[in-house]
């Protein structure tokens, strides 16, 4: 018999838009090389492992290349496989035990909550390669966990850019979210697209980690604790965001079920 896995399309809810997840919920925990595999095999950006637990779900993330310790879009994923495939009701929580620890997704309407850790971002001095490999000229430098985060002069630019992605490679911190505010006729606060080809991802279309940097980054800037973000990349995605300076940001997106079919694991 094999197992279920289910493709969504997450920060959006239009399929075909934002970023595609696979999601597999397992009987029985599986090995590691195997869920490796199974990523590799699924080639998209994240797919997650989920294992139920007394009062919640073990929740892993891989990329084609290798495991991740946060990813937002494939928490989003698996909270929408959860309630949309019956294994939790609309009014439960969605508890994930993971390495970056407990994270809590709450169905809110047409839209999911996802209550992750903030990653604050430190000014920093950029290595000149990062300008030659990003291609335009920047605002301001700032490292976080997640990697580099740079803000551009314009939405035109943060759109626009096309970065080396071979360059970025050669980098120690190959992985680079750029940002900067939007147009003034633009319904959203800020735009940004993330690359990490280190990570085996050019680009990734929208970053739900990323936005835990943003977060703290825009509402210094904007003095506001409610933002609306679009992630620029082909796909496009849309993130709410809510964040009072404290040790968490909330994070809202919705999710499509786009495709389900049988891993054949014999």
């Amino acid at each position: 018999m094999g197992q279920t896995i289910t493709q969504v399309d997450a920060f959006t809810n239009t399929p075909f838009a934002g970023n595609p997840a696979a999601v597999c919920v397992l009987p029985t925990p599986q090995e590691e090389r195997w869920m490796q595999n199974v990523a590799q095999e699924m080639n998209l950006s994240e797919t997650a492992f989920l294992v139920r637990q007394d009062d919640g779900f073990n929740l892993r993330w891989f990329t084609p290349k290798v495991e991740v310790p946060l990813c937002g879009h494939a928490t989003l994923a698996s909270a929408h496989v959860l309630w949309s495939e019956g294994h939790l009701s609309p009014d439960e929580v969605a508890r994930f035990y993971t390495k970056s620890g407990v994270l809590i997704a709450q169905l809110q309407g047409e839209w999911i909550e996802l209550d992750f850790p903030v990653n604050h971002s430190q000014e920093t001095v950029a290595p000149q390669e990062l300008k030659a490999a990003l291609g335009v000229p920047y605002k301001s430098v700032l490292l976080n966990s997640l990697g580099y985060l740079v803000e551009l002069e314009s939405e035109d630019l943060v759109r626009q850019i096309q970065p080396n992605f071979q360059m970025l490679k050669t980098l120690p911190i190959s992985e680079i979210i750029v940002t900067s505010l939007t147009n003034p006729d633009s319904e959203y606060d800020f735009v940004s697209r993330f690359f990490a080809p280190g990570l085996g991802i050019d680009e990734d279309p929208v970053t739900g980690a990323a936005h835990c940097c943003l977060a703290p980054f825009w509402r210094d800037r904007l003095q506001k604790n409610d933002l609306l973000a679009y992630q620029a990349s082909s796909r496009g995605g849309v993130v709410k965001l809510y964040y009072d300076g404290g040790d968490r940001v909330f994070l809202k997106g919705q999710a499509v079920t786009v495709m389900r079919g049988e891993l054949i694991t014999r």
